[in-house]
């Protein structure tokens, strides 16, 4: 699955659990900030970093979607192993085996 694709599906998934992910510049917008989950005026979000590298963005993502209950949506096997392998606190061979970058 491409980078992209992965990335895609983390953000699909976070919007079926309620989180809107926005891809900010920060850099450009003066905010000295990193990518994260906060609450704006009531709503659920997750910030992104535009300027991150994509592999970076699935890693920070994922990472924060593995600690929410998901037992109850369905998610494609190729997110869900991504998110078992953020869980482990994995960024071994496995997870570069699971993205290709495109090209």
């Amino acid at each position: 699955m491409k980078s992209e694709a992965v990335f895609e599906g983390l953000k699909d998934l976070a919007q079926k659990l309620g989180i809107t992910v926005s891809e900010q510049n920060f850099r450009r917008l003066g905010v000295r900030a990193k990518s994260g989950f906060c609450i704006v005026k009531g709503k659920s979000m997750f910030l992104v970093d535009k300027q991150s590298a994509i592999s970076e963005k699935i890693e920070i993502l994922s990472s924060y979607l593995a600690t929410l209950p998901t037992d109850h949506i369905y998610i494609i096997p190729a997110i869900r192993q991504r998110l078992q392998l953020a869980q482990k606190g994995g960024k071994g061979p496995e997870s570069i085996l699971q993205l290709e970058d495109s090209k």
